[in-house]
C-alpha cells in the first residue's frame, strides 16, 4: 500500500492536473505549475514508475456512445479469483471489483442493446465459477472513477 506522505507538494501537483486534464503539451502544464518541463516529464516518469500514473487515457461516456445499457453486477462464488479471471475476459465488462459485504465481487456490464445486455448477464450467470448473481440496471451515471480526484493539494 501507497502512502501519502511519500509525495511531495509538486507530485500532489502533477497527480491533481493529471487527473482533470492530461490534455495539452508538457510545457503547457509546467508552465501552469511553476517548473521546467524537463522536471515535469521526470516527475511524470518517477510517478509511472512507482504505479502511480498508469498510462494517458481518455474519458468515455459510454452512453453518449451509444451503450444504453449498463448495469452493475454482484457476483458470488466458491472460486473468487477464477469467477473474477473469467468475468474481465468478458468484451462488455468495464470493470470487476473484488468487494466485501455479501457479494464477492461486483462487475460494471455495458452493451449496446437489450437483447446484447441480456446475453451478457445470462452468460455471466452461467459460468461455472459464478455460483449467483443479482443485477441493478443504471439509469444515469452521476459521478464515475474518472471524475474521481483525490484531495492533495489546498484548493481554491
Amino acid at each position: 500500500m501507497g502512502d501519502l506522505k511519500q509525495f511531495d507538494q509538486l507530485d500532489r501537483q502533477i497527480i491533481e492536473k493529471m487527473c482533470t486534464s492530461s490534455q495539452g503539451s508538457y510545457r503547457q502544464l509546467a508552465k501552469e505549475l511553476g517548473v521546467h518541463p524537463t522536471t515535469l516529464m521526470q516527475r511524470l516518469k518517477a510517478l509511472e514508475n512507482k504505479g502511480v500514473i498508469n498510462g494517458f487515457r481518455a474519458k468515455i461516456n459510454y452512453f453518449t456512445m451509444g451503450f444504453d445499457y449498463m448495469g452493475i453486477v454482484q457476483i458470488y462464488s466458491e472460486d473468487i479469483v477464477n469467477a473474477e479471471k473469467d468475468l474481465a475476459s468478458f468484451d462488455e465488462v468495464v470493470a470487476v471489483y473484488d468487494v466485501t459485504g455479501e457479494a464477492d465481487a461486483m462487475v460494471i456490464v455495458a452493451c449496446e442493446d437489450r437483447e446484447s445486455f441480456y446475453a451478457a448477464i445470462k452468460r455471466i450467470a452461467a459460468l461455472p465459477t459464478v455460483s449467483k448473481s443479482n443485477t441493478s440496471i443504471v439509469l444515469d451515471v452521476v459521478k464515475s472513477p474518472d471524475d474521481f480526484v483525490p484531495k492533495l493539494t489546498e484548493r481554491d
